[in-house]
């Protein structure tokens, strides 16, 4: 072992300590790394930010923004609500939460597919009165599951194709890792369905900020546009869109009002509807009905087109000048530039328009304006505005722009007619120019710690290569290895890349073992792509704990779940997928 390779080794093993501690987030100890690495020589200073540029960071990002996207569509909301009704048991609930986690974890980043689909694991959970932690680990694991049959669905896959295009002079394509991808999912999915039951029962998750904001009476009103999918449709009907969670408390018809409006009266176009509820479902209400929110027709805009147009929450202070007056006649649009969106007053049914609501201390208001004005507005006003949390109502949808977009990326990526990086960087770029995502919505959406983690860490693995350090641990292995048939081998490579996963994060697995099991599988005389696989698959399902990936961190939380929850579900999920995947990788990957 030469004094590079030492130091190489010495970096990592520190690196893994400090990951394993959790003392320092993951991002600034593959910062400390780098610049250790470039300290000591085995990284030149001018190569220390090459990272930055390669398309794994751009391919990571830009699939967050889809992502970010897709969720703020409500097109897998309206999926699910019509496959809801025949979910009523709490195992057809699993069922449908973790398949369509994982189907979507295979085009976009899984990360992404989670997160857009656990409010809808509460919503369901909460209607059903079954605990969240049901569903939320079966999910990620889910996640985990679905993000190895196609390229783009984990970062693991990413870098695997990066590092077969080294090697070969041909990365992985959209589609290669679906033959075996495809059949672990499938198979982890029935697994899930059943195991999911190893779980804990009594297991309640943190309170959540939307929870400790429980504010369910926010009242709006809503006009029936033309092409309205209401027109000529009952009350009754609308109530069949709402799941429940939005009363009609008046109909408004030129100057007429009915207040209570009977089940069986008809809806006619340009009718204005005063509904109660809270601000998701109203949100989705006005979506699926193609119903017009209060104050569209009335712009924010100022002469600025790089202002952003949102909402927010807020509170009437004491001394505010709303005190005693109404929007109306406060002329709160044309003289402060802002849409008065819902108003929540605690224990009161409100009836008239929101123009003619007169307002109190201690209301609650959604206001919609430039959100660079906003926070000035409120201070003229004298609101104060609550903690931040997402609200969507006022916002608008564009679910069609947003499918085709998706439909068409992952098409030219499947042709290989436009580099992944290339196709993903240009969705991102076209879902923000099209409306469907604000832009600071879309720079919310990115994980900058897991960017900066890859950039910082792509030098450092590359300096195992570099060292022949990558070579030495691979004839370490081949010692190991060379004595097993070649089904232990690639065993032993994916086992290796899961035991290490969960104390070096999946992707800064993949940044180090990939190398090696390509060295591996050369001193053994085989071809790499099994190998390569093997590492992908073992660093993508770490099942065993909440630490290795994201998707298993997000829902600790929620979930209430504790270290040792993971194994209980994970340990025999972890089995199978060794047991499936090794026949799987040399029936479609063989060895020579």
């Amino acid at each position: 072992m030469t004094f590079d390779q030492s130091l190489a080794l010495a970096i990592i093993a520190a690196m893994m300590a400090l990951f394993l501690w959790g003392r320092f987030r993951y991002d600034i100890v593959a910062g400390l790394a780098l610049l250790a690495a470039v300290a000591v020589g085995i990284v030149p200073a001018k190569e220390a930010f090459k990272g930055f540029a390669d398309d794994i960071v751009i391919i990571v990002a830009s699939a967050l923004v889809v992502s970010a996207a897709v969720a703020r569509s409500g097109v897998i909301e309206t999926a699910l609500r019509h496959v809801a009704p025949y979910a009523r048991t709490v195992q057809a609930q699993v069922v449908v939460l973790v398949l369509t986690v994982t189907v979507l974890s295979a085009f976009i980043k899984n990360i992404g597919a989670l997160a857009m689909m656990m409010p809808i694991a509460f919503q369901i959970a909460k209607k059903s009165n079954t605990s969240p932690s049901v569903f939320l680990m079966p999910m990620a694991f889910g996640a985990l599951l679905g993000g190895i049959v196609t390229l783009v669905g984990t970062s693991p896959n990413i870098i695997v194709a990066r590092v077969r295009g080294e090697i070969t002079g041909t990365p992985f394509g959209m589609f290669d890792f679906t033959p075996v991808g495809l059949g672990i999912a499938l198979a982890g999915v029935v697994f899930l369905s059943l195991g999911y039951r190893l779980l804990p029962k009594d297991r309640r998750g943190a309170a959540t900020l939307d929870e400790a904001i429980d504010i369910t009476d926010y009242v709006t009103e809503a006009r029936v546009a033309e092409g309205s999918a209401l027109v000529g449709q009952t009350v009754s009907d609308l109530k069949r869109l709402t799941d429940a969670d939005v009363t009609v408390t008046a109909v408004v018809r030129g100057k007429t009002r009915s207040a209570t409006p009977l089940p069986d009266a008809v809806l006619n176009m340009h009718d204005i509807l005063i509904l109660k509820g809270d601000p998701a479902a109203l949100e989705r209400l006005v979506a699926r009905a193609g119903l017009e929110l209060e104050g569209e027709d009335r712009p924010t805009q100022s002469a600025d087109p790089a202002e952003e147009v949102g909402a927010i929450e807020a509170v009437i202070g004491p001394s505010s000048l709303l005190i005693g007056q109404s929007a109306g006649r406060l002329a709160l649009h044309e003289r402060h530039r802002v849409n008065l969106i819902a108003v929540s007053r605690s224990g009161q049914r409100f009836t008239e328009r929101l123009r003619d609501i007169t307002l109190r201390a201690g209301d609650v208001m959604v206001l919609q304006g430039n959100q660079s004005g906003l926070p000035e507005t409120l201070k003229e006003l004298g609101a104060l505005p609550l903690a931040e949390r997402t609200i969507q109502l006022g916002t608008g949808r564009k679910g069609w722009i947003t499918v085709v977009t998706v439909l068409l990326t992952v098409g030219l990526v499947a042709l290989g007619l436009v580099p992944v990086a290339v196709a993903f960087f240009a969705a991102a770029l076209l879902l923000v120019l099209f409306g469907t995502l604000p832009i600071r919505d879309a720079y919310e959406g990115v994980e900058w710690p897991i960017l900066v983690m890859l950039g910082t860490l792509i030098p450092v693995s590359d300096a195992l290569r570099t060292t022949g350090t990558t070579d030495m641990m691979a004839g370490w292995l081949s010692q190991v290895g060379g004595a097993l048939p070649g089904w232990g081998a690639l065993a032993l490579i994916m086992v290796a890349a899961m035991g290490v996963t969960p104390f070096l994060n999946n992707a800064a697995t993949v940044l180090v073992m990939a190398p090696i099991a390509a060295g591996f599988a050369k001193g053994l005389n085989y071809q790499p792509d099994a190998f390569l696989m093997a590492v992908a698959i073992g660093a993508a399902c770490d099942f065993l704990t909440p630490i290795g990936h994201q998707c298993n961190t997000l829902v600790m939380g929620p979930g209430g779940y504790r270290f040792g929850d993971y194994a209980r579900l994970g340990a025999p999920l972890s089995l199978l997928v060794v047991l499936l995947s090794i026949p799987l990788l040399l029936l479609v990957w063989p060895l020579r």
